[in-house]
């Protein structure tokens, strides 16, 4: 069996867990530590290396999903978290921090490879658009289970702001909307997705997942919709199986 630490880090969480990467399943529970405020580097840093001591994790490989682009183990944006995390490097930062080999993924990205490894996109051919909702909106997009990285359609331009603003859960949240005016608002976001990418399946993951069931009957899209199977924890085993696969390279 091989294993790798996962680390997903959101806007309001920091999650990690041992992950199978053979079987994309978690051996352990996922324990959570809050996002700092402000989540600066040495914030975040700091908890994402108190995450691995509670587990004992001190020579595997470690693999993060971050809330931004990352390139070549740079940062390059910044919206959920601190403005510091801009061209900063990330990789190199953890690495040193944690003395262990680490990687480093967008967290949609992150995401969207453990499902279309191991869940609801597994063997599906052709353009899948996989969205995470929480905090803000991630998204992935994969072409014949190729990833195209670093897609952010939660920062399109969208009415008077941005995407995210619309469609993510915590707008759901702070407006305590209904699911049916939540679903209508998602739906309309979802819309001007297709207008863009025209995928042949979406995949809606986050935390919300869990109740795909209080809001599905509300998208009324061209592509099939339907929920993330590894649901929230899906960045926690994708960031993994990342992390292994670049470790072989």
């Amino acid at each position: 069996m091989k294993k790798a630490f996962g680390i997903d880090v959101g806007g309001t969480g920091i999650k990690g867990a041992i992950v199978d990467v053979e079987h994309g399943e978690l051996l352990t529970e996922r324990r959570k530590f809050l996002t700092p405020k402000p989540a600066t580097p040495d914030a975040v840093i700091k908890e994402a290396k108190n995450l691995l001591k509670s587990f004992d994790w001190k020579k595997g490989v470690v693999g993060i999903g971050f809330p931004a682009v990352v390139i070549n183990g740079i940062c390059k944006s910044a919206v959920n978290i601190d403005k510091k995390w801009i061209n900063f490097p990330v990789k190199e930062a953890f690495e040193q921090a944690c003395g262990n080999p680490v990687s480093v993924i967008n967290d949609a990205d992150a995401a969207g490879i453990a499902e279309m490894k191991f869940g609801a996109g597994m063997g599906v051919k052709g353009s899948v658009l996989m969205l995470t909702l929480g905090t803000g909106i991630g998204s992935s997009l994969f072409i014949d289970g190729k990833l195209i990285p670093n897609i952010e359609f939660g920062q399109l331009v969208y009415k008077k702001s941005v995407a995210e603003h619309y469609g993510s859960n915590k707008h759901r949240e702070q407006l305590k909307l209904s699911w049916k005016d939540w679903g209508a608002s998602l739906n309309g976001v979802i819309k001007y997705y297709e207008k863009v990418c025209h995928p042949e399946l979406i995949i809606l993951g986050g935390g919300v997942s869990k109740k795909f069931d209080s809001f599905s009957a509300f998208l009324k899209l061209d592509a099939p919709v339907i929920p993330a199977k590894l649901l929230n924890g899906a960045g926690t085993i994708g960031a993994a199986y990342f992390a292994v696969a670049k470790s072989k390279k």
